[in-house]
């Protein structure tokens, strides 16, 4: 009687931790320019270019995970995200130093949630960016 074949043992899954952190924290910049960043004024109101410059900041990282985990052919290098990710927690600290022109004059305009989580998704695109850089990932076992 002939044996079955052997069944192959499943192969585990690396998926990067990094570009995932990092797209979360792009998701959240992203969400935050809905939310209000001065007293009843939101992140797309109250800038006239910064805020498709965040858009395109956060989308260049979501695409970094989309690199990572092998989704398109040519992932942008570690370096390039991290340099990408510094430059929009600059951009946004900025904001927090120095009021944008629409608010600029006013004495009442607080800062609101969505600049607070702005620089918390910023700061998880800086970590998410180191931690692709040390290429630190997940094994996952597929069944």
């Amino acid at each position: 009687m002939n044996a079955p074949p052997p069944t192959p043992e499943p192969k585990p899954t690396s998926v990067p931790i990094g570009p995932l952190v990092a797209s979360v924290g792009a998701i959240l910049l992203i969400v935050s320019l809905f939310l209000d960043w001065y007293e009843d004024i939101s992140g797309f109101t109250v800038f006239e270019f910064l805020d498709l410059l965040l858009v395109l900041l956060a989308l260049a990282t979501i695409a970094s995970l989309a690199g990572g985990l092998g989704l398109v052919r040519e992932a942008p290098s570690p370096r390039v995200s991290l340099a990408v990710a510094l430059f929009t927690v600059y951009v946004v600290v900025s904001q927090l130093i120095n009021d944008p022109p629409a608010v600029a004059g006013s004495f009442d305009a607080h800062k609101d949630v969505g600049i607070w989580l702005a620089l918390a998704g910023a700061g998880l695109m800086v970590v998410g960016a180191v931690l692709g850089y040390a290429r630190i990932s997940l094994a996952v076992d597929r069944r």
